[in-house]
Parts: structure tokens; C-alpha cells; sequence
């Protein structure tokens, strides 16, 4: 039986304008003809070297950049980003209310109490307690505002996330919890992920499948225990070693 998807990216190649804001510099492309599909419920692990295009391909896939050539398919709708640094990608000028209130604002949910709703549901589902609401980023702990930013991708109600590197800046206790968290909320919400991270040992606990990245190229894909157990490619097994 065919397995449903949720994402399917074909021959993908695309990169960036160098010359900063402007853009005056030659094209360097950083992703080379990247084919993969994440099926429906999956965590699909990314893992691969800091520099190697994994942040360009999420960028991609959520039409943040543009590709070059390839096609890229979404078979659910509003997809997602948890980012790495949640201090840096909630808006500090804002409490917590504000911040998780303003994608159904976008999205015109035009009832407050709806949206106050929504956001006291998001707020138990990742297990914060309500006086976060008043709280502005820079007082929560950074468990709490990985937590928050998990909310805000989840209170448009995708099906598909991508998580990029978002347990790397916490430490391991508190990593333990997020990844726990996102298990659960796969599991209660039916969610899909792309996971992506530098952290062979996270990328273990968390993921069904993993894609290894090299210069902007998948160069090996299989199921966990394919990876990590019999590595074909000369470049995954440097990386399990490192590890070991």
C-alpha cells in the first residue's frame, strides 16, 4: 500500500544572491538536485555539518527562498518553523499573549474570545501555565520560550512542522523535555516533522528516518536503524564516529 505524504521534494537545486541586501553578487548554489518525501505522522531526521544547507532547504520547502530548479509538493496546508532560537524569533516588545494571538490575527479570526480560546488551549497542550500569557520572552526560561514558540507553530493547526535545530541551545534535561513534548504532540495531533539537527544522538531518540547532508546533497537516507547501524556512505560513518 502506497504511504500518504505530507511533503514531497523533487530534484531540488537553489541558493542565494550573494552581496548582502542588495544582492549585486554572483548566485551560489547551495542545494544540489535534494529529492526526499516525509510520509504522513513520520519524523523525518536532517542531520549533516553546520554550513551544508540544512537551514537553505527549510527556507525552501516553507517559500522563504526561492529554488532554482526541482519541485516542491505540500500535501497539507499552512506548514510551519520551530526555530532554533526562540529569543531571537518571538518579538521581545510583546508578552506571550500578544506574540501566540497574532498568527490567527493574520489568519482573520476576527473574535477575540476565539482567539483567547485557541491560545489558553495551545498553552496547555505544551504544558505552560497560564501566567506565561503575561510574561514578556526575555522573563521565561529558555525551556518555556522553546514551549512558546512550539505554541505559535502549532496555533494555526498545520500537519506538517519543521523543527530546525530546536533543542541545540537548550541543555540536555531540558532537551529531554522538548523532545518528549514533541513526541506527544505527533502522537495527539497527528503532526509530520522534519527534524533538523547537527545532534546524531537527538536525531536517535526522536526521528523514524534521517536524510545525511554533505555539501548541499543528500548522500545517504534510510530508516534509523539503517543509518546508524550498517552507514554506506564514507561521510555518515565520520559522523557516527564523532559521536562514539
Amino acid at each position: 500500500m502506497e504511504r500518504e505524504l505530507v511533503l514531497s521534494v523533487e530534484h531540488l537545486s537553489g541558493g542565494y544572491q550573494a552581496g548582502g541586501f542588495l544582492k549585486h553578487g554572483p548566485y551560489e548554489e547551495v542545494l544540489h538536485d535534494v529529492s526526499f518525501e516525509v510520509g504522513k505522522g513520520e519524523i523525518l531526521g536532517l542531520v549533516g555539518e553546520s554550513g551544508t544547507g540544512k537551514s537553505t532547504l527549510a527556507k525552501l520547502i516553507l517559500g522563504m527562498v526561492k529554488p532554482e530548479s526541482g519541485r516542491i509538493v505540500h500535501y497539507s496546508e499552512r506548514p510551519q518553523m520551530i526555530f532554533q532560537n526562540p529569543y531571537s524569533s518571538l518579538n521581545p516588545a510583546y508578552p506571550v499573549s500578544w506574540i501566540m494571538e497574532e498568527p490567527l490575527r493574520i489568519m482573520g479570526v476576527k473574535n477575540k474570545e476565539e482567539r483567547k480560546a485557541r491560545v489558553l488551549e495551545m498553552l496547555k497542550l505544551v504544558e505552560l501555565p497560564d501566567e506565561c500569557l503575561e510574561a514578556k520572552p526575555h522573563e521565561l526560561s529558555g525551556g518555556q520560550r522553546q514551549r512558546v514558540s512550539i505554541a505559535v507553530a502549532l496555533i494555526q493547526q498545520p500537519k506538517f512542522l519543521i523543527a530546525d535545530e530546536p533543542v541545540s541551545a537548550l541543555d540536555v534535561t531540558i532537551q529531554a523535555q522538548i523532545l518528549k513534548l514533541l513526541k506527544r504532540l505527533r502522537r495527539e495531533l497527528d503532526l509530520s516533522y522534519l527534524f533538523i539537527s547537527h545532534d546524531l544522538n537527538v536525531v536517535y531518540q526522536l526521528c523514524d528516518r534521517v536524510l545525511v547532508m554533505k555539501d548541499g546533497k543528500i548522500v545517504e537516507q534510510g530508516s534509523i536503524e539503517e543509518i546508524y547501524n550498517n552507514p554506506q556512505h564514507e561521510y555518515t560513518k565520520q559522523l557516527l564516529s564523532a559521536v562514539e
